[in-house]
This record gives structure tokens, C-alpha cells and sequence, in this order.
């Protein structure tokens, strides 16, 4: 199938957490290929440079994505505003480091409260208006952790990431028949301010050094930053929208390409293995089997 540009279709994009990091650079990449965007964040002043920039074809829009009043409300003054509703984007999230066992029950709920509340309100809010319309594109950003995982000291913001693909993929089957689009993003490292001012790092008790520690000191706090570039990420998400054939998850970035395709094979070799084990559990099938020679130390 050929690529569709979208260059001469006008489109219609809303955005979460656009007031820095990914969500920005989405926002100015949209507005530069001629889309109309409503940029939503806390504080919409902060795209007041955008504003002047782009002029009518922006809309700031203040919206906390934990309540779902106020995302229902923020879909329906782009529709008033704009006719339209393209592409929904959920790009609003953070992470704040600590192992889980000294977690505060409290920092891990509101967590997860904005990285997966927050997608689920705005797709639900999106719905009815996509649908009304005949269809339109939703596009949730995930982190390759959430398809690979196992990043120690942010596991509410990884389980948030793995509950996003889960609810995406019935989000998806659900709405399909609507016209209704939804591709799960999952970047690896870029160099936005994800894991600087967006990012608490609490203190790292003894004994989880090795793990927590050694991660935050390599990858999260490396002075050579990421190797993702925020722009181009954002070009080729603008560019995708405008596809006809787009696949249900994409893993963006080298490190993410390369892990989840790894991540992929590891988990079909142990299917394999496995198979006939799990398979005898059903009435019809032989049992018992045989396990797989036990090769653990």
C-alpha cells in the first residue's frame, strides 16, 4: 500500500502535555506541516510563543488529563473551535524514581493516576465525537518499557505503560468498526526533559544500588543525554497520521527498535518451549507431558 502524506489534507490534531518534551515538538511539527492543533497542558501560557508563532491554527488549552470533566470539555472546545476532531494524541505523563519496596503509596497512585487515568479519560471522552464524525486517529504514547520492561525504580510509571497497550488493544477491536484508529508509540530514550525537572529522584536505599542506582546513574542521569531526537520523532508521527497503513505499535528509536524486536523472539522462543505444558491443562489434550529438561542451577 502507498504512503498517503497528508500533505494536502488539513488535520486537526489535539494534544496532551504539550507544554514541553514530545508533546511540544509534536505540537510545533504539526503547526509547521499545516495542521490546526489544540495544545493542552496545566499551564497554557506556556505555549503563549507558539500562540504568537502560529497564530489562530493553535489552540492552548488548560487541562489536567486526571479529571474527566475537564477532558470532555477541552475535546468539545477544539470540535466547537476547530469543526473537528483528526488525531487524538496522550502524550501527558512522568516517572519519579524509587524502588518499589520504599515507594510511597501515594507518589505511585498519582503516577499512575496521569500516565494511564489520564490516557483513559481523554480516549473515552474522544469516542463519541471521532465516532459522530466517522473516524479519526488516537495515538497513545507507551515508552518501550511498556512492551519490554523491567527498568528498575519506576514500576508505576512501567505498569502504567503496559495497562495503556492492554486497554489500546480493545480500545482498538471496540471502535474499529467506527473508523476509529489507535497506534501505541513506544520511544526509547529522547532528549527531552523526561528524566530532568519532569523527573524526582528519591533517595535510593542500601541494597538496591546495584539496580536502581547503577540505572539512574547511566541512562537517566547520563551527561551525554539520549540518543532520540525529540523533532524528528515528532516528523515522522505527523507523517504516519497521514497514513492509510499504519501498524498497531511502534517502536520508536534505535534502542526500542532493537529491544522490542529482541524482547519479541525471547518470548516466542519460551511460548515454544512451553507450549505442550500449557496446552495438556485443557481436557482434550494429552496429559500429562513432559516439562522441558530442567536446566536451572
Amino acid at each position: 500500500m502507498t504512503e498517503n502524506t497528508g500533505e494536502n489534507t488539513q488535520q486537526t490534531w489535539f494534544v496532551t502535555g504539550s507544554s514541553r518534551g514530545l508533546g511540544r515538538a509534536l505540537v510545533r511539527a504539526a503547526l509547521e506541516a499545516g495542521h490546526t492543533v489544540a495544545a493542552t497542558a496545566r499551564r497554557p501560557e506556556d505555549l503563549d510563543d507558539l500562540a504568537r508563532e502560529f497564530g489562530d491554527r493553535i489552540a492552548p488549552i488548560a487541562l489536567d488529563v486526571t479529571d474527566p470533566a475537564a477532558a470532555r470539555a477541552a475535546l468539545e472546545e477544539t470540535r466547537k473551535r476547530f469543526g473537528r476532531i483528526d488525531v487524538v494524541v496522550n502524550n501527558a505523563g512522568y516517572a519519579n524514581v524509587s524502588p518499589v519496596e520504599t515507594t510511597e503509596d501515594e507518589d505511585f497512585r498519582a503516577q499512575f493516576e496521569t500516565n494511564f487515568w489520564g490516557v483513559y479519560h481523554v480516549s473515552k471522552a474522544a469516542i463519541p465525537l471521532l465516532r459522530a464524525q466517522g473516524g479519526g486517529l488516537i495515538m497513545q504514547v507507551s515508552s518501550m518499557g511498556g512492551r519490554v520492561g523491567g527498568s528498575p525504580g519506576i514500576a508505576s510509571y512501567q505498569a502504567a505503560k503496559f495497562a495503556i497497550d492492554g486497554f489500546s488493544r480493545v480500545l482498538r477491536v471496540e471502535t474499529e468498526p467506527f473508523g476509529i484508529r489507535v497506534l501505541v508509540i513506544e520511544p526509547s530514550g529522547f532528549r527531552t526533559d523526561w528524566a530532568a525537572s519532569s523527573m524526582t529522584v528519591h533517595e535510593v536505599p542500601e541494597g538496591y544500588d546495584s539496580t536502581v542506582g547503577e540505572i539512574n546513574r547511566r541512562i537517566r542521569q547520563s551527561p551525554e543525554g539520549p540518543a532520540g531526537d525529540p523533532m524528528r520523532a515528532s516528523e515522522i508521527l505527523v507523517r504516519m497520521a497521514g497514513r492509510r497503513d499504519i501498524p498497531t505499535n511502534l517502536a520508536l528509536g534505535v534502542t526500542a527498535s532493537e529491544g522490542s524486536i529482541a524482547q519479541d523472539r525471547r518470548l516466542l522462543a519460551q511460548d515454544e518451549k512451553w507450549s505442550a505444558v500449557g496446552r495438556s491443562a485443557d481436557f482434550a489434550e494429552p496429559y500429562p507431558v513432559a516439562f522441558p529438561q530442567d536446566t536451572a542451577a
